[in-house]
């Protein structure tokens, strides 16, 4: 049996593109699957629920009822994958209640799978999270996001192990482009017939991450429940 994923997009540094990685994954999601279930955690505009309200609900952790609407969706294997987009401004709050819960091990006892897509800032504060999440999520299930439009320079060497996901830089006029409101990533696809476009092929190469992500995700909670071991399925790691 497939699992269910849930991808939880976070950083706690503003500005390091971890909205629009949610809207990439939503999107390749619901032209996967045909459905996908996205959560918006986020104070400022503009957020997930702009881009993509057909398919995103709103969240909170500020008082325990917020917390209850956000997680019972998370624990039930219905095939439907998740994306969550969270908020700098509630990564500490979000990763305390999930220790206090017990959600890993919650997740671990059904076919659930949680993946943690750490978007990583080069500011002191990254690292902490960073370093917090590493004691707390299992290896499997915490993967580095390296957006190379934030991150020029590459990766800190502290965060640049076997997972991660580059997400290449684009020019500074297809980054203004593809942050309209109305743009979907998609839609592009689908409407733009010339396939050497550097745009096309950004996104193309992302889906391409995003579609080996998500099988070996899928399929670690079927083989486990077997007794097979396939971490050796890595996350796309682009040259």
């Amino acid at each position: 049996m497939l699992a269910t994923p849930i991808y939880v997009i976070c950083s706690p540094s503003p500005q390091v593109g971890k909205t629009l990685i949610a809207r990439a994954m939503s999107e390749f999601l619901l032209l996967k699957n045909g459905t996908v279930l996205s959560f918006d955690v986020n104070l400022k505009e503009p957020s997930l629920l702009d881009y993509l309200p057909n398919i995103t609900e709103t969240a909170d952790v500020i008082d325990t009822y917020g917390k209850m609407q956000l997680m019972d969706p998370l624990v039930i294997h219905d095939q439907v994958a998740k994306v969550i987009d969270l908020g700098f401004h509630a990564f500490d709050e979000f990763f305390r209640m999930c220790e206090e819960i017990g959600f890993i091990k919650e997740t671990a006892r059904c076919y659930v799978a949680p993946i943690i897509l750490f978007v990583a800032g080069a500011d002191r504060i990254s690292f902490r999270g960073y370093e917090m999440l590493r004691r707390r999520i299992p290896p499997a299930s915490l993967i580095t996001v390296h957006n190379e439009f934030v991150l020029r320079g590459g990766l800190p060497e502290a965060m640049d192990g076997e997972r991660v996901l580059r997400i290449p830089a684009l020019p500074l006029f297809l980054k203004r482009y593809i942050d309209r409101l109305s743009f979907s990533f998609t839609g592009y696809l689908r409407s733009e017939n010339d396939w050497s476009t550097e745009l096309h092929q950004w996104i193309r190469r992302n889906y391409s991450m995003f579609r080996d992500l998500d099988s070996s995700v899928m399929l670690r909670k079927a083989y486990r429940s077997r007794g097979t071991d396939i971490d050796s399925l890595r996350c796309t790691r682009a040259t």
